[in-house]
Formats: structure tokens, C-alpha cells, sequence
């Protein structure tokens, strides 16, 4: 028995890093997966190389009506949809008095738009479920999972794009645990400190990705940095895409149903990160 048999997921941004460690955990644990990627292509590979039943949707999130074609299709893969963790985003980091209005505006677009999109996109889908069941006595609880970061929590140099969109999610979780606890949807956020994934890796090894609008953008920190970035970590290192999706499995399983409207922290006890 797994902790999420029976139920269908949508993981966004899951064809790397957090959220293919993410992905791949919820198979493990029985649920069908929706992948998603802004490459197509990667995102049928990683929806191959993963071991259980899934689905894929390629493509911009950002691009209007992509989020409800998101929705869509894994309604039409699995029947239904009961947990959905809003994981893509990329970085664009700047100076502010440096930053462009492009920059800053993708970061919203994709870390704190494409979430709240997505989210409604849900509802029709899960209000109208919850009040059936409400009606015939039953619980079933849904889960919806923010991705946030310890730069939304308290800021971080040349991120403030990066923070803002961090920080407009956190205030989206929240609000929705408002307004949908009514209706046994679980809605929380996990805020990340320092995790190995191509965002974070060594500059000098040269990544770089290509935005939505087609801007290259160069990935990772320098290495300076992210010797200071783990000095500060109490379990003296960072932490690997899968014990970073690991608390994510926790919050979309039944032994989270009475976990609402929480920001989760995961950062290894970085100084600074832990806060009431």
C-alpha cells in the first residue's frame, strides 16, 4: 500500500529537479502523475523514465489559457485530479536599480500568475466535488501545494524579482486556505533554502537556460557564494531534489489533512530561514 494510491497528481516543472524528485516519489507512492516541462521533449523523457503511471503536457505556462489546458488534460488522463503541487519557475537574478521590467515581470508571471491560474483553473473541478460529498456526508480531502523559497520569506541580494514572486505565492497559499477549507482542500507552501539543482549549481560550470520569452539566462551562483550559502546551514550542506520533495509528500498524503494553510520550511535549519 502507498501513502497515495488511487489518486492523480500535477506536478509542474517536474521534468528535473525538485519536481521530478517530487514526481517520482508520488509514483513510488502510487499516484498517477502528470509531468510537465516547458520542453515537450523533456518532459516525455522524464514521463518515460519514471517508474508508475503517467501523463505529460508540454509547454509555456505562462501563455494564456495554458494553465486550464494544464488542468484539462489530466483530467482527461486520470478521471480526476486530488493533489497538485505548483513547482516550475526559474531565476533571473539582478541588481535592483539594474533590473528590467521584463525580468522582474517574468518572475511574477511564473512564480505567483501561473500558480493563482492554475488554482482557479481547479476549481470548478474540486468545488463542485467537495460539495457533493458535503452533501452525502463524506470527507475527501484534495491537496494544493505552493513552491515558495526562503528569498520570498526574507529576501535575498540581487533576487528582489525573485522574492517578489516567492513572497505573492505564500500570500495566495494562504488566502486559498481560507476561502477552500470549506471544501476539505488542503492548501500549503514549502519554502526552500539551499538545494542542489541547476539553479543553484557552481556559474563557472556555465548553464544557462532559455526563458519563455526566449532570453538566455545564465544559471547557478558563483562558487564563493555557495561555500558561504552552507556555512550557514546547521546540517553543513545542502539538500539533495529528493529531501527537498519529501516534505512536499508529506503535505499531499492523508497524514497532512489536518496540516492548513502552513508555510513549511526546508532549509536544514539555515540561520536566518527559521521564523514562527
Amino acid at each position: 500500500m502507498g501513502l497515495l494510491d488511487g489518486k492523480a497528481a500535477i506536478v509542474t516543472g517536474s521534468a528535473r529537479g525538485i519536481g521530478r524528485a517530487t514526481a517520482e516519489l508520488m509514483a513510488a507512492e502510487g499516484a498517477q502523475v502528470l509531468i510537465n516541462d516547458l520542453d515537450a521533449d523533456v518532459a516525455e523523457q522524464a514521463a518515460g523514465e519514471i517508474d508508475g503511471e503517467t501523463a505529460v503536457f508540454g509547454g509555456d505556462l505562462t501563455e494564456g489559457g495554458a494553465c486550464d489546458d494544464l488542468v484539462a488534460a489530466a483530467v482527461d488522463a486520470f478521471g480526476k485530479v486530488d493533489i497538485v503541487v505548483n513547482n516550475a519557475g526559474y531565476t533571473w537574478d539582478g541588481v535592483a536599480h539594474r533590473m528590467t521590467d521584463e525580468q522582474f515581470q517574468a518572475m511574477l508571471d511564473i512564480h505567483t500568475i501561473v500558480p493563482f491560474r492554475v488554482a482557479r483553473a481547479l476549481a470548478p473541478h474540486w468545488r463542485e466535488a467537495a460539495k457533493k460529498e458535503r452533501e452525502e456526508g463524506v470527507e475527501v480531502f484534495r491537496k494544493l501545494i505552493m513552491t515558495s523559497s526562503t528569498t520570498g520569506m526574507m529576501g535575498n541580494a540581487g533576487q528582489v524579482n525573485y522574492a517578489a514572486g516567492k513572497a505573492g505565492v505564500v500570500g495566495i497559499a494562504k488566502t486559498l486556505a481560507k476561502e477552500w477549507g470549506q471544501f476539505k482542500i488542503n492548501v500549503n507552501a514549502v519554502a526552500f533554502g539551499f538545494v542542489e539543482t541547476r539553479l543553484t549549481a557552481a556559474k563557472e560550470e556555465g548553464g544557462e537556460i532559455t526563458s519563455p520569452t526566449g532570453e538566455k539566462i545564465e544559471l547557478g551562483i558563483p562558487e564563493q557564494m555557495r561555500a558561504m550559502a552552507q556555512a550557514v546551514i546547521p546540517l553543513g550542506r545542502a539538500a539533495t531534489p529528493t529531501e527537498a520533495a519529501g516534505p512536499v509528500l508529506f503535505l499531499a498524503s492523508p497524514l497532512a489533512d489536518y496540516v492548513h494553510g502552513q508555510v513549511l520550511n526546508i532549509t536544514g535549519g539555515m540561520f536566518g530561514g527559521m521564523y514562527t
